[in-house]
């Protein structure tokens, strides 16, 4: 599996519309969500889920009204239960011996440990599978076989590992390094059969990795048990980039400083101590009396950008000039959360990125 930075063929999402996600507030994410849509379709194809004809033709209205470029977006008849593509959508590798081909890995998925309904997000992968196949088949049939096209582009296995997996769970360099966290992937309501040197063996099997980097729990408010795409995230080859609490008696105080002693006696793959850079978290968000998982580390890079989440507050400028430290040829780009994040998670839980093939 790629590094996230390493540049995209797509970016696949599933479009929002379970109210039970966000109640009393649906209908406030969508300007937020919207604009997210847009923002990578000024660098890459955006292919998006949606449940029938109807919220295809109710979604390509909605972007064409705030001017998205239509041309690199691409509406799938994919039904789904949530909108978290990062969790119920496919892993995408690249062959290591013939990196013009690609993988999907089909993770179960069952709703964080069943706490939601899932049964049609967990068949989103073979379905995305599925639509990559037929593509293929149209292009073959409609395009004269003596020309130039590369048809290598869509040549994607499919794996079924058979346990359960998410991709908020994980982050990779690319390098051979993965991040991870035990209150997430040794929870009993994930893979209860499983230890944790089996569960090593699958992330080593299925993302292509040699070194796991494990931290413990995660950030107050966030359902997922855990997920590192909160906490801690990989800017570099080298470089992790970790949430960091600075008010003692805030919450995330303790787990946080936990987490950024764990990655400061770590070491990569190449035997290295990884340089750490320290991410503040946002101002406190509560909504209707619920704390609500809050973290710029859950920024999403796109072909040419780092979109991050922002929280109306004064950190968020803070948070801005760190990444764009960390990404000097990007351009950081900041979107309101606020409102998003009442489902309990941002843009990275919403995106699935699809690495473009090296030929």
């Amino acid at each position: 599996m790629p590094a996230e930075w390493t540049r995209h063929e797509a970016t696949w999402l599933t479009y929002p519309k379970n109210p039970d996600s966000w109640p009393g507030k649906l209908e406030s994410i969508y300007p937020s969500y919207h604009l997210f849509v847009k923002t990578l379709a000024e660098g890459e194809m955006v292919h998006v889920n949606v449940d029938d004809e109807s919220m295809r033709t109710h979604v390509a209205r909605e972007l064409e009204a705030i001017g998205t470029d239509m041309q690199h977006i691409s509406l799938h008849l994919i039904p789904s239960n949530d909108a978290w593509c990062r969790d119920h959508g496919p892993a995408f590798l690249l062959n290591r011996q013939d990196p013009a081909r690609r993988a999907i890995v089909n993770w179960n998925h069952n709703a964080w440990g069943g706490k939601y309904p899932y049964e049609l997000d967990t068949e989103v992968p073979v379905r995305i599978f599925e639509e990559i196949e037929n593509l293929k088949l149209k292009i073959e049939n409609s395009v004269d076989a003596s020309n130039n096209f590369q048809f290598s582009i869509f040549n994607f296995q499919l794996f079924n590992p058979g346990i359960v997996m998410e991709g908020g769970s994980i982050d990779v360099n690319g390098c051979g390094d993965l991040l991870t966290t035990t209150s997430c992937l040794l929870n009993p309501n994930r893979n209860p059969q499983l230890n944790q040197d089996q569960i090593e063996t699958y992330l080593r099997d299925y993302y292509g990795v040699d070194n796991i980097i494990w931290l413990g729990d995660g950030i107050v408010g966030d359902d997922t048990d855990g997920h590192v795409d909160d906490l801690s995230r990989f800017v570099g080859d080298d470089t992790i980039i970790t949430a960091v609490e600075e008010d003692v008696w805030d919450e995330n105080y303790e787990p946080l400083q936990k987490n950024l002693k764990m990655l400061q006696r770590c070491r990569l793959a190449n035997g290295k101590q990884p340089t750490i850079v320290e991410l503040p978290m946002p101002d406190v968000v509560f909504y209707d009396g619920q704390r609500l998982p809050a973290s710029y580390a859950n920024f999403y890079l796109a072909n040419g950008k780092v979109i991050f989440p922002t929280y109306r507050c004064l950190t968020d400028n803070e948070a801005a000039y760190i990444l764009e430290a960390c990404f000097p040829d990007r351009e950081v780009v900041g979107i309101d959360s606020t409102d998003i994040i009442w489902g309990l998670g941002s843009f990275h839980c919403l995106s699935q990125q699809m690495p473009a093939v090296k030929v």
